[in-house]
């Protein structure tokens, strides 16, 4: 979500949550174990913790979240529709090749496979996750792209703005990819992802953001420039926003225990989901402009907000659903090309529900 857009949603009915080495080939993989995985107690809230959504979103049996007292909007704004979306990487801070080699498979995982590979591909994938994101349009009726490159990538190893960022500071990292002409300015088509390792803290990292999208401020950037960060919790709060990798230590004692993480990184893998629900609201509202929930555009409910904390069948009022385990334990919900993740579900426009591949009716 936007920066500046969370604090609100402390009050709202719409609460839930966020949050995720081996690379076997999916097809191989045998039949796998549907378990069902608890979430916090009614009593507590942390932004990324989990907290039991309403009742008035949980009634139907068939589509988790699902309800008609939900008001996403159109605003008239437009949405990531060029295709392909240009996906910019800026990897702020020191990177393992193996933690940037899950984050890169996930993003090539988004675009649909051809033919012949979709026909022996394991299912559910990220691909079909990411068709409840090109449903949404804008006033010409164009879809969002179903497809996403890595168009570039580029590493400030040397922490050109500190080794602790701000909202503004982090436009500047931004600008300084542009101005030195590592990245293209892409209006069309591009979007920046600046990720920052797990060294590195942020403005209101762990305390009441994992991940936030905006846009560039012309007099800062030069340009109006979709984005979104994210930061690696590995070290500074895993059971905040690499739940259900890592759990809090109140919950000791509560039968609640840590998810094993499919690629073996619990600060990457929870990355993963933090980073599919800021590229499902960046997509859908690129400037703030367009599809939200709520008439606040300074405090928007966006498609990955409403769903947040549900993963699979079942998922509401404190559960994150059905999910599935390799043989090894690891828990996932959808394949990417040559990975196992963890992610979220989105809204879905039509049923007016959360929705996600992996779901069991």
């Amino acid at each position: 979500m936007p920066p500046v857009m969370l604090l609100p949603l402390l009050s709202s009915l719409l609460t839930f949550t966020l949050t995720f080495s081996s690379a076997d080939p999916p097809p191989t993989q045998p039949r796998h174990q549907i378990t069902t995985h608890a979430f916090l107690p009614e009593t507590t809230f942390n932004p990324h913790v989990p907290f039991p959504p309403s009742r008035s979103l949980t009634y139907s049996k068939k589509f988790e979240g699902s309800s008609d007292l939900i008001n996403l909007r159109y605003h008239m704004g437009p949405v990531l529709s060029s295709s392909p979306i240009n996906a910019y990487i800026i990897w702020y801070g020191l990177w393992y090749p193996q933690q940037q080699h899950i984050i890169k498979d996930f993003l090539l995982s988004i675009s649909p496979a051809s033919s012949s590979v979709s026909a022996r591909a394991a299912v559910p994938t990220v691909s079909e996750w990411w068709k409840t994101a090109s449903l949404y349009t804008d006033q010409t009726g164009a879809n969002v792209s179903r497809n996403l490159i890595i168009a570039g990538e580029y590493s400030d190893r040397r922490y050109s703005q500190g080794s602790h960022l701000t909202r503004l500071s982090i436009q500047q990292v931004i600008a300084n990819a542009v101005r030195s002409a590592p990245f293209p300015v892409d209006h069309k088509n591009g979007i920046y992802l600046i990720l920052t390792s797990v060294d590195v803290t942020m403005q209101d990292f762990c305390r009441a953001v994992c991940g936030f999208h905006y846009f560039t401020f012309p007099s800062l950037v030069g340009y109006t420039l979709p984005y979104a960060w994210v930061g690696n919790s590995g070290r500074q709060c895993p059971e905040v926003c690499a739940y259900p990798f890592a759990v809090p230590g109140y919950m000791a004692g509560s039968g609640t225990s840590a998810l094993s993480p499919p690629n073996g990184d619990v600060g990457v893998d929870g990355m993963i989901s933090v980073i599919a629900h800021e590229l499902a609201e960046l997509s859908s509202n690129p400037l703030i402009n367009a599809w939200y929930a709520g008439e606040d555009p300074t405090a928007p409910t966006e498609i990955a907000d409403l769903c947040e904390g549900l993963y699979g069948t079942g998922g509401g009022g404190g559960y994150i659903g059905q999910v599935m385990k390799d043989r090894v334990g690891r828990s996932f919900n959808m394949y990417g090309k040559y990975r196992k993740f963890l992610v979220q579900w989105i809204w879905n426009p039509i049923l007016k529900a959360c929705a996600g591949p992996n779901a069991l009716d």
